[in-house]
């Protein structure tokens, strides 16, 4: 399973983006989808995921401020990102994970899109 995810670029701070992931290839089923990201010499962190039945988590830093929503039918995730800080800046990777038709798991990441947060 491919991830393509789309929606980066650059915005001004307390600005908003909204990025979008959907996956391609064949698969019985998708789960968990989500976002993770990695800013420059920190590590891949939680951005948000949400399960096929709607529990979501958020990574601290990111909660009142971005929220996680996804189409179940076509299994596309999208971030909305608000009020946009400097610190945001990373590549947001997106994450699925799901069974495929032969029931074994699958754990998949997209290539990253990068999201500048500049004045």
């Amino acid at each position: 399973v491919q991830l393509q995810a789309s929606g980066g670029g650059l915005v001004q701070p307390g600005g908003s983006l909204r990025l979008s992931c959907a996956p391609s290839g064949a698969y019985f089923s998708i789960d968990t989808m989500g976002w993770y990201r990695q800013a420059p010499g920190k590590e891949r962190a939680l951005v948000a995921t949400m399960t096929r039945g709607g529990m979501t988590d958020y990574g601290d830093s990111v909660k009142g401020r971005f929220t996680i929503s996804r189409d179940n039918v076509k299994n596309i995730v999208f971030l909305y990102m608000n009020n946009l800080r400097p610190e945001d800046t990373a590549v947001y990777y997106c994450y699925a994970d799901g069974a495929d038709y032969g029931l074994d798991r699958f754990t998949s990441w997209g290539h990253g899109t990068l999201v500048t947060v500049s004045s």
